[in-house]
């Protein structure tokens, strides 16, 4: 019985909610869905029953749920307890995130990582994806995101998510009905972008180049809560993650056709050292990143 599965069920079964699990986790909801089938078809046994949205426990499924709690406690105080053999009952680390992930993807991930290393210090900056890569190469990040088709030579990457970038439009916008959007369909409209040096914008400008068009950007800014507002107010069209767009936002995304998919890094300088705390982050990251 693998951990992983076990832990994914655990907090399925505690919170109730496939979604909600999958926050609590820090991956995505497909990954846990998968966990527990395979798990279920491991066991040949059914644990949850899957009514709509209402997620409960089956007989075999609550005589799983308690053992689980059990085994992932010792699981996790055995880790604690083999760190602090490692020597990180001390260490900083220095993580550099863009900004759509600092604020919706980040958070729960951060904050399981401070619970299972209390006494390591965090320092967490938000910037775009260029400049967390110059940090890097200076020495002045020990850890950040970068997008993995832009990983430069001098850095060490590992893939951690994939996310697809959608078009994102107000509700009375012509797109929000249809079921894709093309290049060509999006470059025709004002846009509203990240400024240069974020992912973000570093798609768009890709997909420009490739289209042969200029984007026409009306209004620039890093601030996330501003873009939106002004995509609410039919001022403009964007491109974001899913993950940033919440159902009751009155905002509609729709995938582009054909469908733009971000790979994103955790990276580090190749010929750095990398200390225990970070390499513990790293190896945090990836565990609950499923990959």
């Amino acid at each position: 019985m693998d951990i992983k599965s076990l832990r994914y069920f655990y907090e399925v079964a505690r919170l109730g909610s496939f979604t909600r699990a999958a926050e609590s986790l820090g991956v995505a909801q497909p990954a846990v869905s998968m966990a527990l089938r395979k798990l279920e078809t491991e066991l040949t046994l059914t644990l949850l029953h899957r009514n709509d949205r209402r997620i409960s426990l089956t007989d075999e499924g609550a005589i799983l749920y308690r053992h689980a709690e059990k085994i992932l406690r010792a699981a996790d105080d055995a880790a604690l307890e083999m760190s602090e053999l490692k020597g990180l009952t001390r260490g900083e680390v220095r993580v550099g995130v863009p900004s759509m992930l600092g604020s919706f993807y980040f958070p729960p991930i951060l904050m399981a990582f401070r619970h299972r290393y209390p006494t390591l210090n965090l320092s967490v900056i938000e910037g775009g994806t260029w400049r967390l890569q110059q940090m890097l190469e200076q020495g002045e990040l020990d850890l950040g995101v970068i997008v993995a088709e832009f990983v430069p030579e001098e850095l060490e990457a590992r893939p951690f998510l994939r996310e697809q970038m959608l078009v994102t439009v107000s509700q009375e916008h012509p797109f929000a009905k249809q079921e894709s959007v093309t290049p060509e369909q999006f470059f025709r409209e004002e846009l509203v972008m990240f400024k240069e040096g974020y992912f973000h914008r570093k798609v768009v400008d890709r997909l420009a180049k490739a289209a042969g068009v200029t984007p026409n950007i009306g209004f620039e800014t890093n601030l996330l809560p501003l873009i939106k507002s002004i995509i609410k107010q039919g001022f403009g069209i964007s491109t974001l993650l899913g993950m940033v767009v919440e159902e009751n936002e009155s905002l509609v995304t729709i995938p582009f056709d054909p469908p733009i998919w971000l790979d994103l890094s955790i990276a580090w300088r190749r010929n750095g050292y990398l200390s225990r705390a970070n390499q513990a982050f790293v190896a945090f990251l990836l565990e609950h990143s499923g990959c």
